[in-house]
């Protein structure tokens, strides 16, 4: 959930822009639990998390636990905004054009087509804005100076590189130049992603800590093969339920470590 502020959440209740990426299938449960934290209960209206507090969304690619809670997400915001006495009201999704085509069609039409008395689309639920896959992010500021720019991720092949749709983000803060970077799933892409992550002053990427057969991510071991400058501005995030155990601890001291759950990283003072 990337939060931008005028002033800060010291100094005020709730950030002035928001924009969520992806919102998997224990989406629903992870909001409603973070409603409840010191600094976020902006989610929260009447002891129930506020779908309609959330504007914006940005959906990486079609996997369930990217996108499985959307089903739930599109029917709630579309019930409490009419709670609140805005029913034409709808949230931004935004995704590479790529897979916004295919997101009704492959993943959200079988459960929420059918409504009473007629057929639903996707823009009954949200206002859908293709973005270019090319990083174009036209219509996606927050705040009108932090840029998001996309860029494709070596995910899956089919048959060759990016020829099935995953993106990765690019933060840009255009009034001080800084960046951070969103990998999205991504295998271990040095080639492509390198200058971006030096130049970087904050990445989340993710990581597989276990090898098996038809790797999709990146392996714990080819991410310590970066620089240090680098693995030192770095938190992994998509990791398996065994990331505590002892043969871990060691993440903490070649990387910033792993992402934690209902935590606020400041991106940018």
């Amino acid at each position: 959930l990337l939060e931008a502020w005028r002033l800060g959440p010291r100094q005020q209740s709730a950030p002035d822009d928001l924009l969520l990426i992806d919102f998997g299938t224990t989406g629903s449960l992870a909001l409603h639990n973070l409603k409840d934290v010191v600094g976020f209960t902006y989610l929260a209206k009447n002891g129930a998390a506020h779908y309609p507090s959330i504007k914006r969304i940005f959906v990486t690619h079609l996997h369930s636990d990217h996108i499985g809670g959307l089903e739930e997400f599109a029917f709630m915001t579309r019930y409490q905004a009419d709670d609140d006495g805005i029913p034409e009201w709808k949230p931004q999704l935004f995704a590479a054009e790529a897979v916004l085509r295919d997101l009704w069609d492959r993943s959200l039409r079988g459960g929420l087509e059918a409504m009473g008395g007629r057929r639903m689309n996707l823009n009954d639920y949200f206002s859908p804005k293709a973005m270019d896959a090319d990083g174009d992010a036209r219509g996606l500021l927050l705040l009108d100076r932090y840029e998001i720019q996309l860029f494709p991720t070596d995910h899956i092949q089919i048959s060759r590189k990016y020829d099935w749709p995953s993106f990765g983000l690019l933060l840009v803060d255009k009034e001080s130049s800084q960046s951070a970077v969103y990998s999205g799933d991504t295998r271990f892409n040095p080639d492509d992603m390198g200058s971006m992550m030096a130049a970087a002053t904050t990445i989340f990427h993710d990581v597989q800590l276990h090898e098996h057969y038809g790797n999709v991510h990146a392996l714990l071991h080819e991410l310590q093969t970066l620089p240090t400058t680098v693995r030192r501005k770095m938190f992994l995030y998509h990791y398996g339920d065994s990331w505590d155990s002892e043969s871990f601890d060691h993440v903490a001291t070649e990387f910033c470590g792993f992402a934690q759950a209902q935590r606020r990283y400041v991106l940018f003072e």
